[in-house]
């Protein structure tokens, strides 16, 4: 087990982070554990029990801080506004505390935002133009054919492996011809990136399974995707990079011990290199 050391970005004590490690790492166990006809119902029941146990859980501070939110949502919004169109028809799975939604929603047609749990969306005006769909973790449940652009953000390291790619294949289901997912999750090679990273060497909360830019890459290709594009950056700034630079990095990191790969993976150029940030078309 490391040893914990509280980040600056983090107000919570030792001992309030140690509760949601053990916690979540509790519920963790019992998603990896499960077949797939209890993940029906496991989802929502743990990820609420999460919610209301965690009050302290840093979604639910920054859903309570309009500043930092704020600056979340225009950070992200750098990215996607540059695929949003005023008759687009938005989908966002895992929206969290649903701000990101809300303020894309001022901009397009329709906003629909899926997620396993409502209790961190509870008590919220919603624009008359968003609509949240509560899901079993794995279904995407649009119509076919409905949506122009897709985007999840920290999404895909919470589903467990066995559900990635029926819910990818949803996704893709669900999309117009041409439209595109955008996907943003972090890189295994820089993690753990859950609150096991503060205790253990690799994801033991709910993180059941992060990624590389090539295992992504390749569970997009077979999924059909025509087009796929790498962007590196992060915190607002992103710009398209050659894939083949990501998985030299991938590469060469794999190859060390944890010891190294984290620190080396986690500085800053060598970080927006690797955080893996795809822009796939239907």
């Amino acid at each position: 087990m490391l040893q914990i050391k509280v980040p600056k970005d983090d107000n919570r004590t030792t001992e309030q982070i140690t509760k949601h490690y053990t916690l979540e790492k509790d519920l963790a166990a019992q998603l990896r554990d499960s077949q797939k006809e209890e993940r029906q119902s496991l989802y929502t029941s743990l990820y609420n029990r999460l919610f209301q146990e965690i009050t302290d859980h840093p979604q639910i501070s920054r859903k309570m801080d309009a500043g930092a939110s704020q600056i979340e949502v225009q950070r992200k919004m750098n990215l996607v506004k540059r695929y949003l169109q005023p008759d687009t028809v938005f989908l966002e799975v895992g929206p969290g505390d649903c701000q990101f939604s809300f303020n894309v929603a001022q901009q397009v047609k329709k906003v629909y935002a899926v997620d396993v749990s409502q209790e961190i969306t509870k008590n919220v005006d919603v624009p008359s133009n968003f609509e949240l769909i509560i899901s079993n973790g794995c279904d995407v449940p649009a119509p076919n054919g409905s949506i122009s652009v897709a985007y999840s953000n920290q999404l895909m390291e919470h589903l467990h492996p066995e559900d990635a790619y029926e819910q990818l294949k949803g996704l893709y289901n669900c999309l117009q011809p041409g439209g595109v997912y955008i996907c943003i999750t972090p890189n295994r090679l820089s993690g753990p990136h859950d609150v096991s990273k503060y205790f253990d060497p690799v994801a033991t909360g709910f993180h059941l399974k992060e990624y590389t830019n090539q295992e992504l890459y390749g569970l997009f290709s077979t999924i059909g995707f025509s087009r796929i594009t790498t962007y590196a950056g992060g915190k607002g700034v992103y710009i398209k990079c050659p894939r083949i630079l990501a998985l030299l990095c991938e590469s060469i990191l794999s190859r060390l011990p944890f010891s190294l790969r984290h620190p080396i993976s986690n500085w800053l150029p060598i970080r927006a290199i690797l955080g893996v940030i795809l822009v796939a078309q239907k």
